[in-house]
């Protein structure tokens, strides 16, 4: 196999996993609706009755486009956005201090910081 070809399948793997991250956690908020909502409200999001439809749209379609190679860079560059907001929102470890889910929203801050890397790298990839 020559590296072309293992280039290729890296690619297909890495960009698959990157849209199942987004595509199974946007069909998880369909099933758990009422709890994410609670959750966005209880975290302070602005307007989370709106914003929720519009998460589970973006994180659905566009983990479906990322796995179909399809809208490469813009449904990367979306994605990385709004894993900057719920990073910001949601993972707002720096509240937490004393709290003793401190940890886990550090390593979940920290984790999807490196999702949206690897989101930006995706966006710059050429399709050929």
């Amino acid at each position: 196999m020559n590296i072309k070809n293992l280039d290729s399948v890296a690619f297909l793997i890495g960009r698959s996993f990157l849209g199942i991250y987004f595509l199974l956690p946007g069909i998880s908020k369909i099933f758990g609706y009422s709890d994410t909502l609670s959750l966005m409200v209880s975290k302070g999001v602005p307007f989370s009755s709106i914003a929720l439809p519009i998460v589970i749209i973006l994180q659905v379609g566009l983990g479906v486009s990322i796995i179909a190679n399809k809208y490469l860079r813009e449904s990367s560059l979306i994605l990385f956005g709004l894993t900057v907001l719920i990073n910001i929102y949601i993972h707002n470890f720096w509240d937490l201090s004393s709290d003793p889910s401190f940890a886990h929203e550090l390593q979940n801050f920290v984790k999807n910081t490196a999702i949206a890397a690897g989101l930006l790298v995706l966006s710059t990839k050429d399709k050929s």
